[in-house]
């Protein structure tokens, strides 16, 4: 119903593609520390990587739809393949490439297409999580007039460890409206990267840190009063997660699905059993459900931005149904499934992660519910 023919052929070619190149090698990238570079640069070289961006950009002049059916093909053979494809279409990326100017672009964007760069995402600060417009980060004017010092601290940086360059969220001036970013490349005066850190499911992050840090002008890249639009930007961020997150969520559930198949306990196979039959028919009901609300909002998008509300349901179902299929299908496969040499246990790990990561469940529950009532409630204290 919401995919074309176009997509349905794409599709296939993905798959082929990562059957072929990607199944080889999936389980020591998963559990792998350093960030596979020749993947992402062969995933840049069959056109996987800015699918969403303009071709005038140097990207692909894809759909949303194209890059959604990609991180699912690849996610069912190599997940952390899949990553790299939403690094390359969703995230920090794609707010760049939507609101960089033509120097920016020139400087970085190759590069980070090309699967030779990545970047990063500043925007939670140690006080500053879920309650965004409460960030501290400042940049203020030099006294001489050239360029920016940014002043402040970031926390929970997908890919910092890695990254070149970072967008970053800084408050110009008070309020809302006082809100914007600026690009801090590597190795910036000022700039210090802290000692890595790591997640439960492994993936790791450094603290940022601005001690007086100078940038130029031209590393503006949405002044005051871009706030909104970087929120806007960040609802295709929900996407690329609730894409990932489900998909994930079926890997675990394709790999279990074979094993209680051939999986044989008191002279039987474990798919005999009702109970297991059950719980694969709820694991199946939500995987299809949660499936639907995703191609909702992201057919709906296409062309534009996505719909807050429409997104908030998506990655909320989206969330819900990959963590619990990937947790069941972990219960149903036993200790096989809980140990490092299957992929369910790191699609568990992934799964719960984005349930935080992106606007935590409990954050889209409350959109939804301003949806529901038609009016805004407010979190704040009085």
């Amino acid at each position: 119903m919401f995919l074309t023919d176009e997509n349905r052929a794409f599709g296939d070619m993905v798959r082929r593609f990562a059957q072929a190149e990607l199944t080889e090698g999936a389980l020591a990238r998963a559990h792998s520390r350093e960030f596979p570079w020749e993947i992402a640069r062969r995933l840049s070289e069959i056109g996987l990587m800015g699918i969403t961006v303009r071709e005038e950009d140097g990207g692909i002049g894809g759909t949303l739809m194209d890059a959604v059916v990609a991180i699912q093909e690849l996610a069912l053979v190599c997940p952390k393949s899949a990553d790299i494809v939403q690094a390359g279409n969703f995230g920090p990326l794609r707010t760049f490439a939507e609101y960089a100017t033509p120097d920016q672009k020139s400087r970085w964007l190759p590069a980070l297409l090309e699967g030779q760069a990545l970047i990063s995402l500043g925007m939670s600060e140690p006080d500053a999580g879920s309650a965004a417009t409460d960030l501290t980060t400042t940049a203020i004017q030099a006294p001489d007039g050239a360029g920016y010092i940014v002043n402040g601290a970031k926390v929970f940086s997908t890919h910092s460890p890695e990254a070149g360059l970072f967008l970053i969220y800084v408050r110009f001036g008070p309020g809302i409206d006082g809100i914007g970013s600026v690009l801090v490349e590597r190795g910036a005066p000022g700039f210090v990267i802290g000692a890595r850190s790591a997640f439960m499911s492994g993936e790791e992050w450094c603290p940022l840190y601005f001690d007086n840090c100078l940038i130029p002008e031209e590393n503006i890249l949405l002044g005051p009063g871009g706030f909104k639009k970087q929120m806007s930007g960040f609802n295709v961020e929900r996407l690329g997660n609730s894409a990932r997150s489900l998909a994930l969520g079926r890997h675990a559930f394709e790999v279990s699905r074979r094993y209680v198949m051939e999986r044989r306990q008191f002279g039987r196979p474990l798919c005999e059993f009702q109970g297991l039959q059950w719980k694969f028919a709820e694991m199946a009901l939500k995987l299809e459900a949660a499936q639907l609300l995703l191609y909702r909002a992201v057919r709906s998008a296409d062309g534009g931005l996505p719909s807050a509300d429409e997104t908030a349901m998506a990655k909320l179902a989206c969330n819900q149904a990959g963590f619990e299929v990937a947790n069941e299908a972990m219960q149903a496969m036993g200790g096989y499934g809980y140990s490092t040499e299957s992929l369910v246990e790191y699609c568990v790990k992934r799964t719960r992660g984005w349930m935080i990561a992106g606007g935590s469940i409990e954050m889209l529950k409350n959109r939804i519910a301003e949806s529901v009532f038609e009016r805004r409630f407010s979190q704040r204290a009085g």
